[in-house]
């Protein structure tokens, strides 16, 4: 399966945050990736060539994006954009160009929760400790999971 991710530029202080909260929250996955937002999810292998065309045509600056609201999604637990998420939406349509069966909202996923109800309480504590968190856009990745974890295979600077 293929993925593209934005990678988020953070102060040190807020990626230590995400961070534990993905390995607190979201343990199966945080050791596999850090903080990131998912532009292209599962993608099947033969999307490869085009996902590499779609990249190399990228033309974007870097921009800042501000993380300002902490939210619960069924079981998951994400942290959501205002500022940047404009910007993230065009680049998932860029990489993306037949729609999925769900809109897409930027995020980052923080956790996954066996009852919706503790999704919930843990989203009003995390928004008043953490919150909010700058940050920057300025990388995508284009990257393959194996059954050792992720392989990058490809990097793209925004420019």
């Amino acid at each position: 399966m293929l993925y593209v991710v934005a990678w988020p530029l953070l102060s040190e202080a807020d990626d230590t945050a995400l961070r534990r909260l993905r390995a607190q929250y979201h343990s199966s996955e945080a050791e596999m990736i850090g903080p990131h937002f998912t532009l292209v999810f599962g993608a099947p292998a033969e999307r490869e060539p085009a996902l590499r065309e779609a990249l190399a045509t990228i033309d974007r600056r870097p921009f800042w994006f501000l993380i300002d609201r902490i939210a619960r999604h069924d079981h998951y637990l994400f942290a959501e954009p205002s500022d940047g998420a404009a910007e993230l939406t065009e680049l998932y349509d860029a990489l993306n160009p037949t729609p999925g069966p769900v809109p897409f909202e930027p995020h980052i996923t923080l956790g996954l929760f066996a009852r919706a109800a503790e999704a919930e309480q843990v989203a009003r504590i995390v928004g008043r400790q953490h919150l909010p968190i700058h940050g920057r856009v300025e990388a995508l990745a284009l990257l393959q999971r194996t059954d050792q974890g992720l392989d990058t295979l490809l990097t793209v600077r925004l420019e």
